[in-house]
């Protein structure tokens, strides 16, 4: 999937709703399906709907009313698949936006303006409404990963886009790597 989608990117496309619905899979190849949604990208960054993105898979900057966003909306939405292809259940199954919202900040604690300082620029952030919550860890979250995945997932779903780690960087993570590596052994 993360190749995939560093090609995308590479050719200038936001895919904009990965979800496990959108991935086939026959003999171990993985085929990125569904471009209904996707996007060509350029820089400066063009206004986009934030109306995009399966809700179980939307990033919390679209969820709250962000625009001006770019490749990194895919990569949480990978990190949001990845747990679940882990613990065979949706990470973050919101009922509507706020509940999605609310359920990411239950889950990953709710961001604080360190984490993550344009937060308070984007519309739907107002600090007075939104509870703080202390979150309950990604071990919690999606239990039984080594510490690689921890960290790649971490990464993925970190809150600032402008941090989360690019598809690039996913595919040579050394997580993926191993992963790549044992594939190639076996063949």
């Amino acid at each position: 999937m993360c190749l995939g989608v560093a090609f995308c990117h590479r050719q200038r496309v936001l895919h904009r709703d990965l979800k496990p619905q959108n991935l086939l899979l026959k003999d171990d190849v993985l085929k990125l399906a569904d471009f209904g949604l996707a996007r060509g990208f350029s820089v400066p960054v063009r206004n986009y709907s934030h109306e995009v993105v399966t809700l179980w898979y939307r990033a919390p900057e679209v969820l709250l009313g962000s625009q001006t966003y770019s490749k990194p909306i895919d990569i949480w939405s990978i990190g949001c698949v990845f747990g679940e292809m882990k613990t065979g259940r949706p990470m973050f199954p919101g009922k509507n936006a706020a509940d999605q919202l609310t359920r990411i900040f239950k889950g990953l604690g709710t961001p604080i303006e360190e984490q993550y300082p344009e937060i308070v620029n984007l519309p739907k952030w107002n600090k007075k409404e939104i509870p703080l919550y202390e979150g309950r860890g990604m071990t919690v979250l999606v239990p039984g990963l080594d510490d690689d995945g921890y960290d790649l997932i971490g990464r993925m779903l970190c809150y600032d886009p402008t941090k989360r780690v690019t598809a690039q960087q996913a595919v040579e993570h050394p997580f993926l790597a191993e992963q790549h590596a044992a594939r190639r052994q076996k063949k």
